[in-house]
């Protein structure tokens, strides 16, 4: 199990809105499961969920409309197959929600551009080579309407996005303030720590941006060449090995009950066990561990218009939840519409 850390808010609870929502910029892999996933299947179970995929803020990286269609939908099928139930939460794409970029653009005609020229994570995503246009330096805003068009309590995030909260937090104080009510939720982090960072192939952080993941539906073939490609010393067989400086061991205790670690830790450090028996073992634990969700996968997609009836509702559900917030912001801000949706 993860382990987790508060951040200014208490843990979730039945009676608070929890937000979350993923990218589909490509296949979801190990890192995605442990770093977020994982959370998001936990915290359906304590709290008034909602959890979408991200595709407007995709379009920062993915300019192919093939190709982000199919990447929203497989996160779909990754999510379901994973054990998201859409009876325990609200499960939409974000771009079943146009009251999303409504807000946004309210909220933006408030924010600073001081505000965005702070942005660490856009800093940091330009240093990694992606091309910095207005979306990517507006991200923050779109974030926030993401989270308070919602009226979310808590959002579970990485430390790497805590700004980005203090940015949603910002802006709706201030819009409340400008406007003289409480039109918008103040919501609270909840920093969601890793048992460790996941290593990818390459022993840096597992990312798409390095080409050097493993992903979570990967089989077969595949999978085993990935898994027999991850960096290891020159440490030689019959010699003693220390577990905790081996990024396959790092990947293995991530899947292993503590029992079976135990057991590899032993076999590290006696001897006589080698990198090529350490990732044998790895692989047997990932693919046991991920049969069920990949034979669910599999009905899923011989069942496509069943995981497209679920996204409707969720946006459904989602877009009702968002009008409630919207009205009373567009009565604040004198904005008018003369037509009803009704």
């Amino acid at each position: 199990m993860s382990k987790q850390n508060q951040a200014g808010a208490n843990p979730p609870s039945r009676n608070k809105t929890i937000l979350s929502g993923i990218q589909p910029s490509g296949r979801l892999h190990l890192g995605n499961y442990f770093g977020a996933i994982r959370q998001h299947l936990e915290f359906q179970e304590k709290g008034d969920a909602f959890y979408f995929i991200a595709n407007y803020h995709s379009l920062t990286s993915v300019q192919d409309g093939g190709q982000l269609r199919q990447y929203t939908f497989d996160v779909a099928l990754d999510y379901l197959a994973l054990g998201m139930d859409p009876q325990k939460c609200t499960f939409f794409a974000q771009s079943d929600v146009p009251q999303v970029l409504e807000l946004a653009w309210i909220l933006g005609t408030l924010t600073p551009v001081s505000m965005m020229e702070k942005g660490v994570s856009y800093k940091d995503k330009v240093a990694q080579g992606l091309q910095p246009n207005i979306g990517l330096f507006t991200y923050p805003v779109l974030q926030a309407a993401d989270i308070l068009i919602y009226h979310s309590d808590v959002v579970p995030v990485g430390a790497d996005q805590k700004q980005n909260i203090e940015i949603s937090r910002d802006l709706a104080a201030r819009f409340n303030r400008i406007f003289d009510g409480e039109y918008l939720r103040i919501p609270e982090p909840y920093i969601v720590e890793s048992v460790a960072t996941v290593p990818g192939i390459d022993g840096r952080k597992m990312s798409k941006s390095y080409d050097n993941t493993i992903d979570i539906f990967d089989s077969g073939k595949a999978l085993k060449k990935k898994v027999m490609a991850v960096v290891t010393d020159s440490t030689p067989l019959e010699e003693p090995k220390d577990p905790d400086s081996c990024n396959v061991y790092a990947l293995i205790r991530l899947f292993a009950s503590e029992e079976k670690n135990r057991e590899i830790r032993e076999k590290y450090k006696a001897g006589g066990f080698g990198y090529g028996h350490a990732k044998k073992e790895l692989l047997t634990l990932i693919e046991d561990y991920f049969s069920e969700a990949r034979s669910r996968r599999e009905k899923l997609v011989r069942d496509p218009d069943t995981v497209r009836d679920m996204l409707r509702e969720g946006g459904r559900k989602a877009r009702e939840r968002a009008e409630t917030v919207m009205e009373p912001v567009r009565s604040a801000t004198g904005i008018v519409r003369h037509f009803s949706t009704q």
